[in-house]
């Protein structure tokens, strides 16, 4: 049995400014990991809802990116109403945030 109901891993990972791939803590997402963690605290789901940051998640290219356990769902959150979305939509009602989704390739 899990510890949390969900666990979600933000990206904060950092580059180089010349790095073409980017990184998610350029595009905001510290602010944004900020915010969520605020809004879990807020919505009494602390102790069910687990937010962390993460290093490279290895998606820069969709920054900020984060994921969600065990669901195995990746979102590129843009702002706090984009976050605010994913805790209502997806943690609180467990509907997917289509419009956020990361949809990676398929090798």
């Amino acid at each position: 049995m899990s510890r949390f109901k969900k666990h979600i891993f933000v990206c904060n990972n950092q580059r180089r400014a010349e790095d073409p791939r980017g990184c998610c803590s350029a595009r905001g997402s510290v602010a944004l990991l900020d915010y969520l963690k605020k809004r879990v605290h807020e919505s009494g789901l602390k102790g069910k809802v687990r937010v962390n940051k993460a290093g490279c998640l290895d998606a820069c290219q969709y920054g900020p990116t984060l994921v969600i356990y065990p669901d195995d769902v990746w979102y590129s959150p843009q702002t706090q109403a984009d976050m605010e979305e994913i805790l209502t939509e997806h943690i609180e009602n467990n509907r997917i945030v289509e419009r956020l989704l990361i949809r990676f390739n398929k090798k």
